[in-house]
């Protein structure tokens, strides 16, 4: 791995680990601090995670384009191997691993700062064609708006625009948009508010592959050629003058 792969990579990693220890962390603060009622606590946990998406688009996204999801990172692949531009498939591979350790890293991490288990599988059954049609609207919704900027040159609206459609997305959907396997994978290994009981991963994440291919679909009939903004999504990183130097 090339030394500006290696600092792409961490930064995936880091990045979908704060975001995974916002999803996770405020979760566990909304049960504490609203005991008993289910709508505030999902309320105060999409503001919180919104939020943190946001800012961490701002931080991560000038140097790996803060994916954060690998669904985001294979769309990129694809749509850009013919014009050269976006994640070659090296780099893909590293993307993907460091978005799934992240994710992982970053559960612990939020356990261990509200003095819960560090690791323990979730308990929360989250099954049924309801909430895996629910991952496919909020993965495919995801990714056409993340290309639809890229592709029409506002990527500064990204980390605006990104938040508010997963803050909405938690409301919206029955499943409260997971939209991410990285994400996914990581919440399988706490058992708090956020949490998803493992044997309920592959459905999530088979839901949110099917979104990808969704918003690919729609990209080529609303977006064509988004394969060429590439190197701007989620927001703007120059892989070819970083690997350059």
């Amino acid at each position: 791995m090339s030394l500006a792969l290696a600092r792409r990579a961490s930064a995936e990693f880091a990045g979908t680990a704060l975001l995974v220890a916002a999803v996770v962390g405020s979760g566990i603060a909304a049960t504490r601090l609203s005991p008993g009622d289910a709508g505030l606590q999902l309320l105060e946990n999409a503001i919180a995670t919104a939020l943190a998406l946001g800012a961490l688009i701002l931080t991560f996204g000038p140097v790996s384009g803060a994916h954060l999801n690998p669904v985001v990172s294979a769309v990129d692949w694809w749509l850009g191997r013919r014009a050269g531009t976006g994640l070659p498939a090296r780099d893909l591979a590293a993307y993907t691993v460091a978005q799934a350790g992240g994710a992982i890293s970053g559960a612990v991490l939020a356990d261990l700062m509200f003095g819960v288990p560090a690791a323990a599988w979730s308990r929360t059954e989250r099954s049924g064609g309801n909430l895996w049609l629910a991952e496919v609207v909020a993965t495919a919704g995801l990714v056409v708006l993340i290309f639809a900027l890229a592709r029409s040159g506002r990527t500064s609206a990204a980390p605006a625009a990104v938040g508010a459609y997963i803050g909405a997305a938690y409301w919206f959907t029955s499943s409260t948009s997971f939209a991410n396997p990285a994400v996914t994978i990581g919440r399988a290994v706490t058992d708090t508010f956020a949490g998803i009981a493992p044997a309920s991963v592959p459905g999530f994440v088979a839901a949110q592959l099917i979104g990808g291919l969704v918003a690919v679909a729609a990209l080529a009939a609303w977006y064509p050629g988004s394969g060429q903004a590439g190197d701007a999504v989620v927001v703007p990183h120059r892989i070819k003058e970083i690997e350059a130097r």
